[in-house]
């Protein structure tokens, strides 16, 4: 997919105060740690991760999206008025229905006129809402677009910690099946994309490109829609290895094409943003496309893995810190189970210093990421 005139406008995050080391996760685990005698560290050590997130107990998705979309569209300085479409990206969600989005549009404030739906799609569900909104603003049917999502951790992570100190049964292979859920953390991520009349950026998406690989979509998957509502006892199995291996099949495939789309060579990107895993899967995902890690920006060690939330975040954190510069080219590299691709590569032109936002009383941490000037 081509684009001509459309642009990445803002970007808006909402982070927990809550941090949860893996050490202390381990701690938790110390009933399964001293029957299979694993050793402390162990956590850390298989996925870089030392940190994640939890949100309070009984927060809803909605709230957090409510948050960080009012970020993403003060940075942007954009009439609300202006939006037409909205779109709710997260596995995390209020309820099977109503849609999230609606509870996130009527606290906004959007016009009524505003397409808005939910979209589901594992770890890609924002990247792919930023496609539908690009597609609607370059065939001329809206001049701007709201994509957002929240993730949540703490049930995943409670859960699995309980499934595995009390089921006696389990084996140190039989753990592996585990260990991602034990990465998850929460985060809420928003983005605002406009045409080029509206833009005061011009940071340019110029392409998009999918590739799916369904003959592994057995290779993560969760239960029969448990993970809803406030009684939640979500549970996931995730053979991350075969996952993590076939992942980097379908993007090393995925890459090629994207940067023929995109008539870049390797060396005409910039910057890289790839979704948030662990460490082991990043070095073997940029080894593979040939990208040079020094272009790359990671939050994996301190969020952990936060599903749809994880590229957009980190890229908001990345623009906030000064690692992209004007004139970049930008990859946006997003990897899902699936097992699905989308790549997205933008024309970096301005980047704004942050407007100064009231924070809200709240649980959160709020930073302005702004794709501004």
């Amino acid at each position: 997919m081509q684009y001509h005139n459309v642009c990445i406008e803002s970007f808006g995050y909402t982070l927990p105060d809550e941090v949860v080391t893996s050490a202390e996760i381990e701690a938790r685990l110390s009933p399964l740690y001293q029957r299979l005698r694993l050793p402390e560290g162990r956590l850390e050590l298989m996925t870089g991760i030392r940190e994640r997130r939890f949100w309070t107990a009984g927060t809803l998705p909605s709230d957090k999206s409510v948050e960080s979309a009012a970020k993403a569209l003060d940075v942007a300085g954009i009439d609300r008025e202006h939006i037409g479409a909205l779109i709710h990206g997260s596995v995390f969600r209020d309820f099977l229905e109503p849609a999230t989005a609606c509870s996130v549009h009527r606290r906004l404030g959007l016009p009524d006129d505003c397409v808005i739906y939910d979209v589901s799609n594992a770890c890609l569900g924002l990247l792919n809402g930023i496609v539908q909104i690009a597609n609607m603003i370059e065939l001329g049917q809206i001049r701007a677009g709201l994509v957002v999502g929240t993730e949540g951790s703490r049930q995943l992570v409670a859960t699995t910690i309980d499934t595995l100190n009390h089921d006696t049964t389990l084996t140190r292979k039989q753990l592996k099946l585990a260990v991602a859920s034990l990465t998850i953390g929460s985060g809420s991520c928003a983005v605002v994309l406009t045409d080029r009349e509206l833009t005061q950026t011009d940071n340019r998406l110029l392409t998009a490109t999918v590739r799916t690989n369904t003959k592994h979509h057995a290779l993560c998957h969760s239960g029969h829609d448990e993970a809803v509502g406030s009684g939640m006892q979500p549970l996931m199995q995730t053979d991350s290895e075969q996952l993590m291996h076939e992942g980097i099949a379908t993007g090393v495939a995925t890459f090629e094409r994207f940067r023929n789309e995109a008539e870049w060579a390797v060396e005409d990107i910039h910057k890289t943003f790839c979704h948030q895993v662990g460490l082991a899967h990043r070095k073997l995902m940029l080894e593979s496309l040939g990208l040079n890690p020094e272009l790359d920006f990671t939050t994996v060690q301190w969020l952990g893995n936060t599903g749809s939330v994880a590229l957009p975040i980190t890229m908001a954190v990345g623009l906030e810190r000064g690692h992209v510069a004007a004139g970049d080219n930008v990859a946006m590299l997003g990897i899902g189970s699936g097992i699905n691709c989308l790549m997205l590569g933008v024309s970096w032109q301005r980047v704004l210093s942050s407007k100064d936002v009231q924070q809200p009383a709240s649980d959160s941490q709020q930073v302005s990421s702004p794709v501004s000037a």
